[in-house]
């Protein structure tokens, strides 16, 4: 029943809050909008049509609201009108009542309230689609933040997850790029980054190594998690002070450099991307603000650790050639780096894919971000990719919606951000430190250790193998000659045969012969 449900509920809010008329709206097709306002007819739609579809997303629940803060990003795909609600998902869905936060929270940390905090505010000071924010002071006078997961959020998800896999099923059956795009191994994918949002000690556990790996940059701060009082549905961390990103205004008028705040975000990503291969796959802005204390002014703040991203050696390795070759416009290495990763097939001509990939990234290139879409780029990749039969790669889908979070970021900040000059140095350098002396030096290191263990065993590992060889080598020798035996009992049973069937015949000749003789 709840798999007939659902689906029956989100055509219910559509029709209520008007969504059936906005997408034949956006057809721009006169028969189509004449259509859509005869569906309307009898309906209340009087609220603006960015309003109506923020509380249809807000009704379906966490999966619809993160689309909808995704699209708030994209400003250059959006009417501004829609863009600015879609922007308010961003931290201020409606927030659960306070006397169920103050339940949640004693419960998950076994104690009354009072007991754990000096103070607690009942008031959230963010809502999001997943959980909502409290302030707090800790006994001992430390400022904490206190993150409270929505309840019935995990039954809300399966609901909708399964609709996604069975809507997933039907696009491999019934369309033609269907089973190329791979639509169920993507929502297999979301699944997974879903329900690891869902536990916050793994959110804390994602914060403590961005953390890490983020403290020699000196360009983004993460806050300290309070170990002692994290559970899978309550996270204490310290509390941050800093600016809402979108608050430009006030930003400018504190001085803070916004180009080069532009430009330090393009930084940020690429080395979370590239050299650490761990990356904070949700950065709308919502989860970003900007410090101005004067010990970190101008500095990032990140927020939201739930959906990380990663990335193995070999697919950081692939995309920075990828990076590189387009720098450098060299689309060849582009078409045979597709080809040799096995991402197409390989009869596939590569000056066909080259020309191909030349044809849709060579305009965007010396051009501001304010002139590129990389949603339109997208698009003109993925027309590409059917006619190459190019395989999408679930693995990376996370990195493509976090790409396009930083476009509509950047695009905020700075129109006139040259995109490609900003990561082309840092990926070079980068291409340098991993292929280079310096990056044999670095992976040596890595693994002296291991090496200075296995040393002083070395002599008897290879006595063993040298064994283990020789008892191989005899175990082969024994099954050819036991086979060279099983060969020569059936070659000298053939001969026997042989043998008898031509002395047979002898006899016989012999025994007609004495008879021709009269002697029988």
């Amino acid at each position: 029943m709840r798999a007939l449900f659902r689906p029956a509920f989100i055509g219910l809010i559509a029709l209520r809050y008007g969504l059936d008329g906005l997408f034949l709206d956006s057809l721009r097709r006169p028969g189509l909008s004449a259509l859509a306002r005869v569906m309307s007819f009898g309906r209340r739609l009087n609220a603006p049509r960015g309003q109506r579809l923020r509380m249809a997303l807000e009704r379906l629940g966490p999966i619809f609201v993160k689309f909808g803060q995704m699209l708030s990003t994209r400003r250059d795909l959006l009417p501004a009108d829609v863009a600015d609600e879609l922007a308010k998902l961003q931290d201020r869905v409606p927030p659960f009542p306070s006397d169920e936060s103050v339940r949640l929270v004693e419960k998950a940390l076994g104690r009354p309230i009072a007991a754990v905090f000096k103070q607690f505010d009942a008031d959230p000071i963010a809502s999001a689609s997943v959980a909502q924010v409290h302030f707090a002071v800790l006994h001992d006078g430390r400022e904490v933040a206190v993150k409270v997961l929505r309840p019935g959020m995990l039954n809300v998800i399966d609901d909708d997850l399964a609709l996604m896999r069975t809507l997933a099923g039907w696009v491999e059956r019934i369309w033609a790029d269907g089973r190329r795009l791979k639509p169920r191994e993507v929502v297999a994918e979301f699944d997974k980054y879903l329900h690891d949002e869902l536990d916050l000690v793994r959110e804390a556990a994602n914060a403590a190594q961005l953390r890490r790996n983020m403290q020699g940059l000196d360009l983004v701060l993460v806050p300290e998690m309070i170990w002692d009082y994290c559970t899978p549905t309550v996270m204490v961390m310290e509390r941050m002070k800093g600016v809402p990103i979108s608050q430009m205004q006030r930003l400018r008028e504190a001085g803070v450099d916004i180009k080069k705040l532009a430009r330090d975000g393009v930084t940020i990503f690429f080395t979370q991307v590239f050299r650490d291969g761990f990356f904070h796959a949700d950065m709308h802005p919502g989860n970003i603000q900007v410090s101005l204390d004067p010990v970190s002014f101008g500095r990032y703040i990140a927020l939201d650790f739930g959906i990380i991203g990663t990335l193995t050696e070999v697919d950081k390795d692939y995309l920075a050639q990828n990076f590189v070759a387009f720098f450098h416009r060299d689309y060849k290495r582009v078409a045979e780096l597709h080809i040799e990763s096995g991402w197409v097939p390989a009869n596939t001509r590569i000056d066909e894919l080259e020309g191909a990939v030349r044809t849709v990234c060579e305009p965007y290139f010396d051009r501001p971000i304010k002139e590129i879409s990389l949603g339109q780029v997208l698009m003109r990749l993925f027309q590409i990719s059917r006619r190459f039969n190019v395989e999408i790669q679930p693995q990376l889908v996370l990195l493509q919606k976090t790409l396009l979070n930083v476009e509509g970021l950047g695009r905020e900040l700075d129109p006139d951000l040259d995109l490609w000059s900003t990561a082309k140095p840092f990926l070079e350098r980068w291409m340098h430190e991993q292929v280079g002396i310096r990056g044999l030096f670095e992976r040596f290191k890595r693994e002296a250790p291991r090496y200075a263990k296995l040393l002083p065993e070395l002599p008897r590992l290879v006595h063993r193998n040298l064994q283990q060889g020789d008892s191989a080598l005899r175990r082969d020798l024994q099954a050819i000659l036991l086979e060279q035996r099983k060969t020569n009992r059936t070659l000298s049973a053939i001969l026997w045969v042989g043998f008898g069937f031509v002395m047979g015949l002898v006899a016989a000749q012999f025994v007609a012969r004495l008879h021709g003789l009269g002697w029988f």
